[in-house]
């Protein structure tokens, strides 16, 4: 079970983020300002910290920035400001990821899961099998029913994705940040054209396609 330490000074938005990763199996302890938030941060180990750009006491930058002097924690800054130097700034002060504010709490999930896999902090499998699927996330080697398939580096990444968040639904704009990256500079029609090739290389002739397409919202495997 991994812990997260949960830095937000909106009592509301923390509850719900607090009651939604519980349900999600993880433990999770919350501050409501920076100078207590980095108490905690320092104090104890924490397989995540999501810090609130914006806080009471201390800033997030400075936060985030007072913890890297000591720690490699993985941070993911929230906040309601999303210019591009607010982005850079966050990310120049050492944080992993960045998500602003709204989100949904989908893409929160996706974003943690991702980093967790990212860092190997945690107990992510380094092989995903599903139906005659098999990934080897160390080696980057695909096989189909038992044969090598070459997919190439976005390929085998929009995989990794699909198949870590398998029964749910990952919006375009969702794959677009987890394997193009946040500041990608293309269209989300590119997750489009991706998945295409995905599934000209996985699926099997006269079967369902593997990857299938929710309309209106975007793409899933189902377990």
């Amino acid at each position: 079970m991994r812990n997260i330490l949960l830095i937000e000074d909106e009592k509301n938005l923390a509850r719900f983020i607090e009651l939604e990763l519980q349900h999600e199996a993880y433990t999770v302890s919350v501050a409501y300002d920076g100078r207590h938030g980095l108490e905690l941060a320092l104090e104890k180990e924490w397989d995540l910290i999501l810090l609130d750009l914006m806080l009471p006491g201390l800033n997030g930058v400075e936060v985030c920035r007072r913890i890297r002097n000591i720690k490699q924690t993985p941070i993911i800054m929230i906040t309601a400001r999303d210019g591009v130097m607010d982005r850079v700034m966050g990310l120049d002060s050492g944080a992993d990821d960045y998500i602003p504010k709204p989100f949904a709490i989908e893409e929160l999930l996706a974003r943690m899961r991702s980093l967790f896999r990212r860092s190997n902090t945690g107990s992510e499998h380094s092989v995903l099998i599903h139906h005659g699927l098999h990934l080897d996330l160390e080696a980057r080697i695909f096989k189909k029913d038992g044969e090598v398939v070459e997919l190439t580096r976005r390929e085998f990444d929009l995989l990794v994705i699909l198949m870590q968040n398998m029964g749910r639904v990952m919006t375009r704009e969702m794959l677009l940040d987890l394997v193009w990256g946040y500041d990608a500079d293309v269209d989300t029609n590119v997750v489009d054209v991706y998945i295409s090739y995905l599934r000209s290389k996985i699926d099997v002739s006269g079967s369902p396609s593997f990857v299938q397409t929710i309309r209106g919202l975007g793409y899933g495997i189902q377990k």
